[in-house]
């Protein structure tokens, strides 16, 4: 089976077409076997993985890289920005002049390859990196990506 029988298959076949090939409408699972217990909430665990897990301390944290702390680091330098030297005493930033005239998603770009370009070469690699997001982040704005709702293309998640 191929992705174009995939396709072809679901092109041209009815959900009840679907049903009759694959054997009919009922699927009945075969019972667990083996040192098993059912959970309150209906998960069937191997009763070694439950005594398992309840002798680990559960990580309430998500993140496996830090990416909170790092992302935190991140909203900090993007906060000092705003206190910076290229901001004016009226609160206007280069950017906002930028904006105005049309380059800002160009700038944001030009900004990111800059920064990616001379990595670790100029000051320290870890402000090039937030450098680099803060840019990321101001060229998805000005792309109008952070006002969509429809993801659309060939993003993966």
């Amino acid at each position: 089976m191929n992705a174009w029988a995939l396709l072809y298959d679901e092109l041209n076949m009815s959900d009840l077409d679907w049903v009759s090939a694959n054997g009919g409408f009922e699927y009945t699972p075969e019972p667990p076997t083996g040192n098993v217990e059912i959970t309150a909430d209906g998960f069937v665990w191997p009763v070694d993985v439950q005594e398992d897990l309840k002798q680990k301390p559960k990580n309430k944290s998500v993140y496996k890289y830090n990416e909170d702390k790092i992302l935190q680091e991140v909203k900090d330098y993007v906060s000092d920005t705003y206190r910076a030297h290229y901001n004016s005493a009226n609160g206007t930033q280069t950017l906002d002049l930028i904006e105005s005239v049309g380059d800002a998603a160009a700038f944001c770009r030009s900004n990111i390859l800059k920064y990616a370009s001379r990595y670790d070469k100029k000051g320290s690699a870890r402000m090039d990196i937030k450098k680099i997001i803060h840019y990321a982040v101001l060229l998805y704005h000005f792309n109008g990506l952070d006002k969509e709702t429809i993801e659309r293309g060939y993003e993966t998640f």
